[in-house]
């Protein structure tokens, strides 16, 4: 068999922000989070959680957290997926031991919200839903756990907005870099990439002018550049050190 039903999901996939007003039935929304807490888990450590928002007013200020992201005010279900130690903490506790605090944790439960928000994005486009990322709630991490009423040593790693989508309004499919150069078989590719890159900023480029969006030229290299080319959200590392996340320091 050469392909599947997820693999199709998967291969579809497009970004959703313009969301009907039609709430998820409770059913669907529980069997998607059931099925994402099936996602692989470090060591069965189980490091993370997911907080599942309604409330119009919550998602109003998480909004304006995210930099006025308006598609999380109107979804109908924001999800906010959480690297969480703060279990692990009181399974320590439980056995008279000190958790392990250091960047290596901070990795472990970091990478398990990733997998676990990924299955579940798998599972709500399979039921037809849109959804899209939300990296922005690392915009203001101590303010979005105060919202939220995280406990120590949890962070939202990312949210997800999710909801029906506006069939009108479903984007086509944006070029992705070459697969040669993201791929590589046995060993890393360190042939010079300058030219495959280029090749797709005039892709990605076209694919924006089509839409109607004058952009950039190099319309991928230009605008990550750009994003690179500054300390990206220096002070989360005190903020997160602060929410009980011993990231650079020794245990």
């Amino acid at each position: 068999m050469e392909t599947s039903s997820t693999l199709n999901v998967q291969s579809q996939h497009v970004t959703i922000r313009s969301f009907t007003n039609e709430d998820i039935p409770e059913k669907v929304l529980s069997n998607i989070l059931e099925a994402g807490r099936r996602a692989p888990t470090s060591s069965n450590m189980q490091a993370y959680s997911v907080i599942v928002v309604k409330d119009p007013a919550v998602k109003k200020e998480l909004a304006v957290l995210a930099g006025n992201q308006k598609q999380i005010e109107t979804c109908p279900v924001f999800l906010a997926f959480c690297a969480d130690l703060h279990r692990l903490n009181k399974v320590c506790e439980l056995h008279d031991v000190e958790m392990t605090n250091n960047l290596e944790t901070f990795l472990v439960s970091t990478i398990d919200a990733s997998l676990v928000g990924m299955s579940v994005q798998t599972g709500a486009e399979s039921m037809g839903l849109g959804a899209v990322m939300i990296g922005a709630m690392r915009n203001h991490p101590g303010d979005v756990a105060r919202l939220l009423g995280l406990p120590p040593h949890v962070y939202v790693t990312y949210g997800m907005c999710l909801g029906w989508p506006v069939k009108q309004n479903i984007p086509p499919q944006k070029p992705r870099l070459p697969k040669d150069i993201v791929i590589h078989n046995e060993q890393y590719n360190q042939t010079d990439p300058t030219d495959k890159i280029k090749s797709h900023d005039d892709e990605l480029a076209q694919h924006y002018l089509a839409l109607g969006k004058n952009l950039h030229s190099a319309a991928w290299s230009g605008v990550i550049a750009r994003s690179l080319s500054g300390t990206m959200r220096p002070e989360n590392l005190n903020i997160l050190t602060g929410l009980g996340f011993n990231i650079c320091q020794k245990p």
